[in-house]
């Protein structure tokens, strides 16, 4: 089970809910793509209902207008202009109402009654897509007319019909006033089977090398849901016009107005597809604008992409699990045989062993100490039972001990003495502590409250703020550092492991600003790679303390070095002054509580209780000073690890 687990049951739902994840965003970035292509669609069809409004409004405004107006010749000029502006009809209504169109072509009956048209008539004008009806289209032309009218083709998945055909057109209808109103010109282009349209958005939106190999991009103007201009190919060389849009896509964009992005099924296959609805100047939803590419390709893609992975994922599986399992095999067999051993042991066979020899694995060591410990308690057993020979010399050996520590004792009241007064220093210390805690812990809170108050107005002040909050502990560190020498019994602490390099870069920048007040060099030899065991806080203590002796130690300055350095079993730390070192009398009492050399300046309890903190942490600290040369202190502290 411990061998399996991992790979039969950990493995597979780690990699099911990676392939399920990377799965939903290639679907997403699918539908991303073609949302951004749609976009580009869009702004085609908009910046071509710009540009008409444009040509329309320039030739209104043109003075070949005005002349042909005045010179009765506007019919002409109407029809020279349709032909280079790309228009299928164009016309004039006169102030009065009267309709001029091209020469040798017609325009609707009352126009009027589009609202862009009206737009243009109160001075606006505009261009929107309109539908016209089969009369209308007739009205201007039987060949317009026959132009849009297309044959529907049954389509698999469309909402049933019993018509067979549509005869309505889909016209970039486009109104401008002329001359500040003297007038509209309204003209208009036919999208029913307008294939180069329709061709020219799907090179922009799906250029050559956009799609991966297989696929193809498509691009359909319907006209309610019937594709009246596509290069969606219903054969391989018949375009899919008269083919209408799934059930589904209809509902979604042109009865509730939603934008479609997602896959649907384009007349015989499936696609992913962008839809959105067309308005008309009516504010009605008349038809919809479509861009997609073929989505079997992606799919397969996706498919061989899944089949590698799970293919990869069987492969590591029919290698790994009979390896897990022999390793198993080598780890459990011998416990089992240490278990028996122990049961023996545990029925009186002190000589029961596991005998295993193998020393390839952990496990075999293990149980080859087993048989050592073993061992031992036998050889223990056997000394027990000769120690209760010589139980009574040893008493009486204890009984001399005793004799000789009774007089050690007396010559210990002595020191008792200095010990009370140690004592009685230690509690009015530690009621001075108390005394500083109180106010911290009021600023403390008081600086919490301003911090709270302040809300998101206190961030330009973080800064501040944190080196407030830094100095309050600081402030506690220190009252526990001293009361921590008061009553070492009271704080046993725990002690962490800390890379000393570390803890001298973190602790240089809180004794900067003595640094900055002699012209002091400082220089830094940091060479140790291992890590020690002590409290971090106690040997920042410690490192303060050496470096702020090691400043005042040189009142016109000189140079600071600090180096550390790997030992066979530990670290050492050294601080090295060039100020006026110490003379030998002096070094004899350097650590002794209260003994000071700076008078009203020093309290004497630093080297004190830095010795106090080293000890506590297993190592050692030695001096070397020579008066006029300066001074040197080395902390040796045991490391954590090889």
């Amino acid at each position: 089970m411990i061998a399996l687990l991992p790979m039969l049951i950990i493995m597979p739902l780690f990699g099911g809910v990676v392939i399920y994840n990377w799965s939903t965003r290639f679907d997403n970035l699918l539908i991303a793509k073609v949302n951004g292509e749609l976009t580009i669609a869009h702004e085609y069809l908009t910046g071509l209902k710009a540009r008409a409004f444009e040509k329309v409004q320039a030739l209104g405004a043109s003075a070949a207008f005005l002349q042909a107006s005045e010179a009765g010749q506007l019919p002409a000029l109407l029809e020279r202009q349709r032909q280079d502006y790309g228009f299928d009809f164009i016309y004039y209504i006169s102030p009065e109402g009267i309709i001029s169109p091209t020469s040798g072509g017609a325009a609707p009956a009352q126009p009027e009654r589009w609202p862009v048209v009206q737009r243009a008539r109160a001075g606006e004008g505009g261009s929107e897509i309109d539908i016209f009806s089969a009369e209308d289209l007739a009205e201007i032309s039987p060949d317009f007319a026959a132009r849009a009218a297309l044959l529907l083709v049954p389509t698999k998945a469309a909402l049933p019909t019993t018509r067979d055909r549509e005869n309505r057109g889909m016209i970039v209808h486009t109104a401008a006033a002329v001359s500040a109103g003297e007038g509209t010109l309204v003209a208009g282009v036919l999208l029913n089977g307008n294939l180069d349209f329709i061709d020219t958005i799907n090179a922009l939106v799906y250029p050559e090398a956009s799609l991966t190999e297989g696929s193809r991009g498509t691009t359909t103007l319907f006209l309610e849901d019937v594709r009246v201009s596509t290069n969606v190919r219903l054969f391989e060389n018949v375009r899919a016009l008269g083919t209408r849009v799934s059930v589904e896509v209809r509902a979604a964009v042109l009865d509730e107005g939603r934008t479609w992005l997602d896959r649907a099924f384009v007349v015989n296959d499936w696609y992913i597809s962008a839809y959105e609805p067309l308005i008309d100047s009516f504010g009605n939803r008349v038809g919809m604008l479509y861009v997609g590419f073929l989505d079997s390709p992606y799919r397969a893609a996706k498919a061989q992409t899944l089949w590698l992975i799970s293919g990869g994922f069987l492969f590591l599986l029919a290698f790994s699990v009979p390896l897990f399992l022999r390793l198993a095999r080598g780890v459990f067999k011998p416990l089992e045989n240490m278990v028996e051993t122990i049961s023996k042991v545990e029925a009186g066979d002190l000589s029961a062993r596991t005998g295993l020899t193998d020393t390839q694995n952990e496990v075999s060591l293990v149980s080859m100490h087993l048989d050592s410990v073993l061992a031992q308690v036998q050889e223990r057993d056997q000394s027990l039972r000769e120690w209760a020979d010589e139980l009574e010399n040893r008493v009486e050996a204890r009984t001399q001990e005793l004799s000789a520590a009774n007089q050690r004792l007396e010559a210990t009241t002595k020191q008792l003495v200095v010990s009370e007064k140690l004592a009685a220093i230690g509690e009015i210390t530690a009621g001075v502590a108390h005394e500083i805690n109180n106010p911290v812990a009021v600023i403390q809170g008081n600086v919490d409250v301003i911090h709270e108050t302040l809300g998101p107005a206190a961030s330009p002040l973080k800064t501040e703020f944190s080196l407030v909050f830094e100095q309050v502990h600081r402030i506690n560190t220190l009252v526990n550092k001293l009361l921590q020498f008061a009553r070492p019994e009271e704080f046993a602490g725990t002690a962490g492991t800390h890379s000393p390099d570390e803890v001298i870069e973190d602790t240089l920048p809180l004794v900067q600003h003595l640094l900055g007040k002699v012209k002091i060099n400082l220089k830094q030899d940091l060479a140790c790679t291992k890590d020690v065991a002590i409290n971090r806080t106690e040997l920042q203590q410690v490192l303060i303390n050496l470096i702020v002796n090691a400043i005042q130690a040189m009142p016109n300055g000189g140079t600071l070095e600090i180096s550390t350095r790997d030992e066979t079993s530990g670290v050492q730390i050294s601080i090295s002054d060039s100020g006026v070192g110490m003379p030998p009398d002096v070094i004899e009492h350097i650590f002794d509580p209260f003994f000071t050399t700076k008078k009203a300046e020093g309290t004497g309890l630093g080297l004190s209780i830095t010795q106090k903190l080293i000890d506590r942490a297993g190592g050692h600290i030695q001096v070397e000073s020579r008066e006029g040369q300066g001074t040197t202190f080395s902390i040796f502290l045991e490391t954590t690890g090889p």
